[in-house]
């Protein structure tokens, strides 16, 4: 499995944000725009606390484990891969929706004495900063999840065995 790659989210990011903040600019030309969600962030922050618990749960498990208690409940691997691909499929889509949310943010800013704009440009704000939470959660559960002695870690290159 890859690992999540800082500048393709970057990239999705950016991609998203500009494109959205074009659409944002042409929407408004006709004195409306689409209205951000409160539900945005909520729902965000949800996604970035389920993977941190999952993460906090892992790591424990993980632990536990190497250090051989009695009574230490394993960690299957094919559920570690799972959690991966969760994780990172979340970055994914949160990068995107981070991206747009931003982008319509920065057309708000701009008209930020009407208060319904300056809502909408406060959940807008919000949703990125939790899009980022969701982000950086999926990286520590790729983190907890990675095998100890993972070729790819000592040679980017090199093909080894896929990760847990």
């Amino acid at each position: 499995m890859k690992q999540l790659r800082l500048g393709v989210l970057a990239a999705l990011f950016a991609g998203a944000g500009l494109l959205s903040w074009a659409g944002a600019r042409l929407w408004e030309s006709y004195d409306t725009l689409p209205s951000v969600p409160l539900a945005a962030p909520i729902v965000l922050a949800a996604i970035a606390a389920v993977l941190t618990a999952t993460a906090l749960s892992l790591r424990s498990r993980l632990k536990a484990q190497r250090e051989r208690r009695p009574g230490a409940k394993g960690v299957e691997p094919l559920m570690a891969a799972r959690a991966v691909v969760f994780g990172q499929a979340s970055a994914l889509v949160a990068a995107l929706v981070s991206g747009a949310y931003g982008g319509v943010g920065v057309v708000l800013l701009g008209s930020l004495d009407l208060p319904a704009r300056r809502d909408q440009a406060i959940y807008a704000g919000f949703s990125v900063v939790t899009g980022i939470a969701v982000i950086a959660a999926a990286f520590f559960l790729e983190r907890v999840c990675r095998l100890p002695d993972d070729p790819d870690t000592a040679h980017p290159g090199s093909t080894g065995p896929a990760r847990a």
